[in-house]
């Protein structure tokens, strides 16, 4: 065991003890959570225009402070803008983490003196507790990589502003920034082809033990990597290669292709960070689900996915959430966002502790006639689809086809292969098949032929790549909407098809 591993071992068997606790005690410390965040919001603007002075219990909370989004709150963070202090928390934002917002425009979402261990204290917990429950601690002895956004901060009314992965660069110790590429001028390359080109000359001669990222453009790194080194494979590269962290995707889409490149499994650890808060991480390899963050300045709530859009849906705390329940997620921070409506969906598969999967996002869905279908089952179904012929798909989105030129409407899934299917016909029977498995309306859509089953469009080969980068989202933490309700995203992937539809 080399030094760093040595010294860390002891506070990494700790936070994992704390771990283990407060998961048992999550419902308490929700409660506490929300009984401080009120009293230390109280004297804000927000506070006074919402009665904080009157809250006592849940109930108070819930028909004192509505669900909001982004357009709703964005009042209080101009005020903020124009130089207001104690507005949403106490005194001023130390950060503004920018986002794209699809209406919204740029968003700027608030991050306080409070809220930052929320989401770098979470992120280096989540890292502990994988050595303190493996025994694997080496990476901390090597290098380490986290694909991200570029660091470089611009200022908004005095506070500092950039992208939440290069806020949190900011805040990574000495100890450890001496182990962390790409260097910082490489990182501040905005262009994601340039700079993924500067990572792979700093990277390709070291000794890479941890990597980072969002799985499609890790896989870029890969590609990359092995392109430049003539190597078979990652981890001839690098034998010391031992964990890759991810999250914002599902990374069952991309686990064959990634682990082809590598050339071995490896080991995973899947966190779940968000501007508005670092929501749950995996804590456990063999178990299924992370475990929800409910003992870091964040008060949860839950509603019924189906019923978001009703004008007074019910809200239900962690205590009364059920297992299998699609849920959009809500957040109270002690950065100022209150029972703000984060645009995710979640299911819960533990209720002690309470662990949960991202479903997808509120408005990445298709319910063009009905069918209520969301991002997990099109990701299951296609899991299942290819696990059944071994074909391996590199990234697709699903589009409603309401108009076809003649016959019945349908679902088309636009997919990039890494070979494609010997016989696409079958593999797109096999595939509707797992669909109407997944969800019944759909299976009552296509019996009662309001729907035909559905129709594959392949797409060519980087064709998904080349389109984000048409759009300006090559690289860093964006992503392809694994499914829309309309027909935009297939209409930008119109350049890239391979073929005619199946």
């Amino acid at each position: 065991m080399a030094f760093k591993s040595k010294i860390v071992k002891p506070l990494a068997n700790k936070i994992s003890r704390d771990i283990d606790k407060w998961s048992r005690t999550a419902i308490d410390s929700q409660h506490k959570i929300l009984k401080n965040l009120i009293k230390k919001a109280a004297h804000t603007q927000f506070g006074q225009d919402h009665q904080f002075s009157k809250i006592s219990s849940y109930d108070d909370f819930k028909s004192l402070v509505p669900i909001r989004d982004y357009e709703q709150i964005k009042p209080y963070i101009q005020k903020i803008i124009d130089g207001q202090s104690d507005v949403l928390w106490k005194g001023k934002p130390k950060y503004f983490a920018k986002t794209s917002g699809t209406t919204s425009g740029v968003k700027y979402i608030p991050l306080t003196k409070d809220s930052i261990p929320n989401h770098f204290g979470t992120a280096r917990n989540a890292l502990f507790n994988y050595y303190a429950k493996t025994g694997k601690g080496a990476w901390l002895d090597g290098k380490m990589i986290f694909l991200s956004g570029s660091p470089e901060m611009t200022k908004t009314a005095g506070i500092l502003t950039g992208r939440l992965s290069g806020i949190v660069n900011h805040q990574v110790p000495k100890w450890i920034r001496k182990n962390q590429l790409p260097s910082y001028t490489t990182n501040c390359i905005e262009a994601w082809e340039d700079k993924l080109e500067k990572i792979v000359e700093e990277t390709v001669d070291q000794d890479m033990r941890l990597i980072s990222g969002i799985p499609p453009w890790v896989q870029m790194y890969y590609e990359r990597l092995l392109e430049k080194s003539g190597k078979s494979t990652i981890s001839n590269l690098f034998p010391n290669y031992e964990v890759f962290v991810f999250g914002g995707v599902n990374f069952k889409p991309y686990q064959s292709s990634l682990e082809k490149l590598v050339g071995k499994s490896i080991n995973t650890l899947e966190t779940y960070p968000a501007s508005e808060g670092f929501i749950a991480f995996q804590d456990q390899l063999e178990e299924e689900g992370l475990l929800l963050n409910s003992n870091s300045g964040i008060f949860f709530e839950f509603i019924p996915a189906d019923q978001i859009f009703e004008e007074n849906p019910p809200r239900l705390s962690l205590a009364d959430v059920e297992l299998g329940q699609n849920y959009a997620i809500i957040l109270s921070t002690n950065a100022g966002l209150w029972a703000y409506n984060i645009g995710d969906t979640v299911e819960f598969v533990s209720l002690d502790p309470f662990r949960l999967k991202v479903s997808g996002r509120i408005k990445h869905f298709i319910s063009a006639f009905g069918e209520h279908v969301i991002g997990k089952e099109v990701e299951k179904a296609m899991e299942e689809a290819c696990k059944a012929t071994n074909i391996r798909v590199i990234e697709f989105t699903v589009a409603p086809q309401v108009n076809p030129t003649s016959g019945l409407p349908f679902h088309e899934w636009l997919i990039e292969f890494e070979e494609s299917p010997r016989a696409m016909a079958n593999f797109a029977e096999l595939l509707d098949k797992k669909m109407v498995e997944q969800n019944i309306y759909y299976k009552d859509l296509i019996a009662g032929k309001v729907l035909k089953p559905l129709s594959i469009q392949e797409i060519k080969k980087d064709g998904f790549r080349s389109m984000m980068q048409a759009k300006g989202k090559l690289g860093g933490q964006n992503k392809v909407p694994r499914l829309s309700n309309d027909r935009a995203l297939a209409g930008d992937l119109k350049a890239y098809y391979k073929n005619s539809s199946l």
